[in-house]
């Protein structure tokens, strides 16, 4: 009697094993993943040394919130020459459409005089415009990913400043078997688990690799076959992206189409 008791001990034990291990197993139909952001980098057209940087990394920013100056002496004092120019030059243009109607000049040096104008004109709108590239606000909603200088270093033109990552620029890319990939379109619905968070997210299929990765040469085999995979790309609500952070890895959870 006390040998069918430890038998059955020991049967229920295992049992227990195995439930448990069937528990901690991955769903086969699940796909390892990772998140992936696409960054808007913010810079100025034009040169200059950092004056004010108005955010840090890790702040959330709105569009339309400054971001950061450069210094602007330079294209201040050519603003200011070109609206003297501009003042100059209207007032002569007024002079010679008076001076034309009393028949004391000709045509062409009011012609001229116009042109002078129109000149100046064009030269402020440029003024003005490089004077208002000097400061930099976000166009979009989003996480200042980071900022690549700090206040008082020179940036050459063209170069970043600020990263900022908007919510609706964040996806997961994951990797599907070359067997599966028949089954697999674009727009389908997936969910995506990440460790800490219980229920997952939801995301839709945005994009399908037309090649594959890690391809064997030349001649593919049954076994090469099965070691192609291709990628896919899964995109979210900005409120479901802005949970996920480039880097993290992932599981993804596809979801048959009815």
């Amino acid at each position: 009697m006390k040998y069918s008791v430890s038998v059955q001990l020991i049967i229920a034990a295992l049992m227990s094993a195995l439930f448990l291990g069937a528990c901690h197993r991955p769903a086969e139909n699940r796909l390892q993943g990772y998140v992936e952001g696409e960054f808007v980098y913010v810079a100025s057209p034009l040169g200059g040394a950092v004056e004010s940087l108005f955010v840090k990394r890790g702040d959330q920013v709105k569009a339309g919130d400054p971001l950061f100056v450069l210094d602007s002496a330079a294209e201040r004092a050519a603003r200011d020459q070109a609206q003297a120019a501009l003042v100059l030059s209207e007032k002569d243009l007024a002079r010679m459409e008076k001076l034309v109607q009393s028949n004391l000049i000709a045509m062409q040096e009011l012609d001229r005089a116009r042109s002078t104008r129109d000149q100046d004109r064009e030269r402020l709108a440029k003024a003005e415009w490089d004077l208002s590239q000097k400061r930099q606000n976000a166009q979009q909603t989003g996480l200042v990913f980071d900022t690549l200088f700090r206040p008082g270093e020179w940036v050459p033109a063209g170069r970043p400043v600020v990263a900022i990552l908007p919510p609706g620029n964040v996806k997961v890319r994951a990797f599907v078997p070359e067997t599966a990939i028949g089954t697999v379109r674009a727009g389908q619905n997936a969910r995506v688990r990440m460790d800490g968070v219980n229920e997952p997210l939801a995301g839709r299929i945005s994009f399908i690799s037309p090649r594959a990765e890690y391809t064997p040469p030349v001649i593919y085999s049954r076994e090469t076959r099965e070691k192609l995979v291709f990628m896919i790309e899964i995109l979210f609500d900005p409120a479901v992206g802005a949970r996920l952070h480039p880097g993290q890895p992932v599981d993804v959870e596809l979801i048959p189409q009815a």
